[in-house]
């Protein structure tokens, strides 16, 4: 009883610091922002970049309009990340509508469907005869420019000739959709369109195919089959400007190095320790022979689960709710879904990757392999508590109108931030534990290196793989796995990042305000849990109590 009313307690004081003074006009920007994306939804239009343009603009006007130094210390944060967002928004408008600018020509032809889509927004009833003229003299356009695209020069990159097509794919889609709303409604429109439409919609596919392949000098698939996207040297530093990591991507990647250098340190020790002297991979081989059977394996994960709350709850160092610790449960991932996410994902519900029948003999023992109680002895916890579930169980519940401001610094970099705390507190039982432990954490200094390098245009996704097999002793198809994730899946070009520098930031704030005895450790921890998700150097502010100045930009030397 006495622990449920201090629980109890915990969340009220945690709520009193919800309603800050702009909580109302971040709310409002969510929900008018959600409007404005359903409305406009061509967003490789003028009409899009132009009213989105606009909208962030006049927010931001509102923002500045505040009176900062009145704010409370909460709301000098709301205010700091609400302007960053709203900064970051427009920076990124700027770079998207400055690269369709350089192929919006290939819908020229566009205009009467651009006005034919927003009169379907209120229903305007056509005059479809006139509309069957109209279309019929578009498709005649877009064969004649598809007719003459051999004669001009070509794209300087396959990213460019790509976006060209999607300009023609995205005005199609919503010309579809327009289209779709009077048929078989209108009688008219539907006796006139069908054969225009059809006639229109086959010519602007075929030149979109086309556009796709209107490029030179520059590779799409290095061999690996993964197609991503470099976004180049002033968008990766913009995006870490606004994420609050003031340094550069090479001092980043020279970082990552130098974590490197200390896990192959510590690995050579395990690694000698278990009778394998400075052949590191030898014993990680070994290691990954201690898989259990299919079938014992979810129990086992269960069990390693239970076993990090319990960890957390007997040595008091974070509060977990019971309902967190209540509602949390298992499921297995899919082969196909493997193919891109071959070890765990995590959060309320954590997914299992193990083999299915379907897979091949060699998949399966690599997903077996790579899938074993020393590596996911890192893991799992990472997935659940003290890691995702909680932040997502708590983050449902504080400061709720901050999600918006989440960044994977702060999601991943906690995760892995405990990862850190837990190899300083013995965690790992033996050598062989050493060794899972160390394999996730040169992972994490891997995909700094390899995914800075790539958006840099310095590494191709091969090159990205064999690294990982090659440094890191990933199994090959578990490589081309984590590099397909990094550049196909929904993740931004940052994200592979986060887990490493996002747990330095935390690390370094720990040694700050915990190690030097100004914070408890559960104080410390809880305060993170109850701000939700936002860049660490803003959080940093929250924690030590220094005042932040209202156009603060990211200056923090935490490597330092």
């Amino acid at each position: 009883m006495k622990k449920i009313i201090l629980f109890v307690f915990f969340l009220a004081t945690s709520f009193c610091t919800w309603a800050t003074e702009l909580v109302n006009l971040i709310t409002t920007y969510q929900a008018d922002r959600g409007a404005l994306s359903r409305l406009y939804t061509n967003r490789l239009s003028e009409e899009y970049f132009s009213r989105m343009a606009s909208f962030n603009q006049d927010y931001l006007k509102t923002l500045q309009a505040q009176n900062y130094a009145a704010l409370s210390e909460d709301g000098k944060i709301d205010y700091v990340l609400f302007r960053n967002y709203l900064e970051e928004e427009l920076a990124v408008l700027d770079l998207d509508q400055r690269a369709f600018s350089e192929v919006k020509s290939v819908v020229a032809f566009g205009k009467p469907l651009e006005e034919f889509v927003v009169a379907r927004r209120r229903a305007k009833q056509p005059s479809s005869q006139e509309l069957a003229a109209s279309w019929n003299q578009v498709a005649k356009a877009v064969d004649a420019q598809l007719k003459s695209l051999p004669s001009n020069a070509k794209y300087d990159s396959w990213q460019k000739a790509d976006l060209a097509a999607q300009a023609v794919e995205s005005l199609n889609r919503v010309v579809k959709e327009a289209y779709d709303f009077y048929f078989d409604f209108d009688p008219e429109f539907t006796w006139w369109m069908p054969e225009p439409w059809k006639k229109l919609d086959a010519s602007m596919k075929a030149y979109a195919k086309a556009l796709r392949e209107h490029y030179t000098n520059s590779v799409k698939d290095d061999g690996s089959g993964i197609i991503g996207k470099p976004i180049g040297r002033e968008a990766l530093e913009k995006q870490l400007g606004f994420e609050m990591i003031a340094y550069s991507p090479e001092e980043l990647i020279a970082e990552a190095e130098r974590q490197f250098a200390w896990c192959e340190k510590e690995m050579l020790k395990a690694s000698n320790e278990l009778g394998f002297g400075n052949d590191w991979k030898a014993a990680l081989e070994m290691v990954k022979e201690t898989y259990f059977p299919a079938g014992a394996w979810p129990a086992e994960v269960v069990r390693l689960g239970e076993e990090a709350i319990d960890l957390m709850e007997k040595n008091d160092w974070i509060t977990i709710p019971p309902l967190a610790k209540e509602t949390w449960r298992t499921t297995m991932i899919s082969a196909e879904r493997q193919r891109v996410s071959p070890f765990f994902l995590g959060g309320e519900v954590i997914q299992i990757a193990y083999p299915t029948s379907e897979m091949s003999h060699d998949d399966k023992m690599m997903s077996m392999r790579g899938n074993n109680p020393h590596f996911s002895r890192a893991t799992v916890q990472h997935e659940l508590i003290p890691g995702h579930h909680l932040q997502q169980f708590m983050n449902q519940r504080h400061m709720t109108h901050r999600r918006m401001f989440g960044t994977p610094f702060w999601t991943e970099g906690w995760a892995l931030y405990w990862e850190f705390v837990l190899w300083d507190r013995n965690f790992p039982r033996d050598a062989k534990d050493k060794v899972g432990m160390l394999f996730w954490r040169m992972h994490r200094c891997a995909r700094i290196i390899f995914s800075l390098n790539y958006h840099l245009g310095k590494m191709t996704p091969q090159q990205c793989i064999d690294l990982l097999v090659d440094k890191v002793g990933h199994e090959r198809a578990n490589a081309e796995a984590e590099v397909r994730r990094s550049f196909e899946g929904n993740y931004g070009p940052l994200y592979q990042i986060a887990y490493m520098i996002g747990a330095l930031e935390i690390y370094s704030l720990r040694k700050e305000m915990v190690e030097s005895g100004k914070m408890p450790e559960k104080e410390f921890h809880d305060l993170i849990m109850t701000q939700n998700a936002m860049p660490i150097e803003i959080l940093r502010a929250k924690v030590t109590g220094k005042p932040l100045d209202k156009n603060h930009k990211a200056s923090w030397k935490f490597l330092d």
